[in-house]
C-alpha cells in the first residue's frame, strides 16, 4: 500500500510530461504536413542530373 503513496504521483507527473511534449510538438508544427513526405517518396526522380564540365 506505501507503493501507491510513490506510484499514483509519478504516474500523473509522467502523464503531465509527456501531454506537455505533445502539446509542444503541436505548437511547433511538427504534424502540420502529414502527406508531403509519403507523395515525396513516391515523386522521387531516380534519373542522375547532367552535369555540365564548363571546359
Amino acid at each position: 500500500m506505501e507503493s501507491l503513496h510513490i506510484l499514483i504521483p509519478l504516474s500523473v507527473v509522467l502523464v503531465l510530461a509527456i501531454g506537455a511534449l505533445f502539446w509542444r510538438a503541436l505548437r511547433g508544427g511538427q504534424f502540420d504536413d502529414l502527406e508531403r513526405p509519403a507523395h515525396d517518396l513516391l515523386m522521387d526522380d531516380d534519373t542522375p542530373a547532367k552535369r555540365d564540365r564548363g571546359e
